[in-house]
């Protein structure tokens, strides 16, 4: 019977959350508690990369943690980011998000819909004189430099940010008692065997968003009982409304 469970991620802003409906609809406890967290690097760690930020003339943010990280480095280096920059975001919502550190300039702002680098492909190819800088991860592919390659544009990728472990305290080790964990990378897979070396699953339900992260749970020998994003169910909480239908319809039955 699933009871309590443990999603892997910050609690939902919004009380419109699918997470809330399905707490209420199946008489579940939902926990949120990420098992990674992001830390940006140090001015010094961010200077063996011999990247000067301003060489650049346009600054491509994939996310909010990049907009952090790269004005907080900005910021630790006492550099001041000329009002000529150009930002362009993989959407709007992360491109407004630039408020918090500079005035927002319409000009100087540009942003996909989809949230896919390929949607900003276009405007950055019609701004093709840019030097673009792209602030990334420590753990990241190639895609983004391959993509921009192929449209011969001028870039440089570089790690301002690092995701580790968010280690859990004695206490919550010691009241760590759910019936499900749900998890959306493969770091939180290592942060769980970080945490708890002698991990039993047992009856404990395991949920997987996307193919890395399913792939990572198998690697460490874990029973995957979810794993979406599938056809039928392209959300998370699509394919845990339905597991916990099926799982009731069982019980009831």
């Amino acid at each position: 019977m699933i009871k309590k469970i443990l999603v892997s991620q910050p609690q939902p802003s919004s009380e419109k959350s699918p997470y809330y409906d399905i707490a209420s609809k199946y008489g579940v406890e939902l926990v949120f508690r990420p098992f990674i967290k992001v830390e940006g690097l140090t001015a010094k760690e961010f200077r063996t990369q011999k990247i000067n930020i301003l060489d650049y003339t346009a600054v491509v943010f994939t996310s909010r943690h990049a907009i952090d990280h790269y004005f907080t480095l900005a910021k630790e280096m006492r550099i001041t980011i000329p009002e000529s920059m150009k930002y362009f975001c993989v959407t709007e919502t992360i491109s407004l998000y630039i408020q918090k550190y500079v005035q927002y300039r319409k000009r100087k702002m540009f942003f996909g819909t989809t949230g896919k680098i390929d949607d900003l492909l276009p405007a950055m190819v019609k701004h093709k004189s840019e030097k673009y800088l792209v602030p990334m991860s420590d753990v990241h592919n190639d895609n983004v430099a391959q993509l921009l390659n192929t449209k011969k544009l001028n870039h440089t990728e570089c790690v301002m940010y690092r995701t580790v472990s968010n280690d859990f305290t004695e206490e919550e080790v010691r009241t760590f008692d759910y019936d499900m964990l749900i998890f959306f990378s493969p770091s939180g897979i290592e942060s769980l065997i970080k945490n708890f070396p002698d991990f039993k699953q047992g009856d404990i339900a395991i949920a997987t968003f996307g193919p890395a992260t399913a792939q990572s749970a198998k690697d460490a020998g874990l029973r995957l009982d979810i794993q979406a994003p599938s056809e039928k169910y392209p959300s998370m909480t699509g394919a845990l409304q339905h597991y916990l239908s099926e799982k009731q319809g069982a019980v009831n039955g």
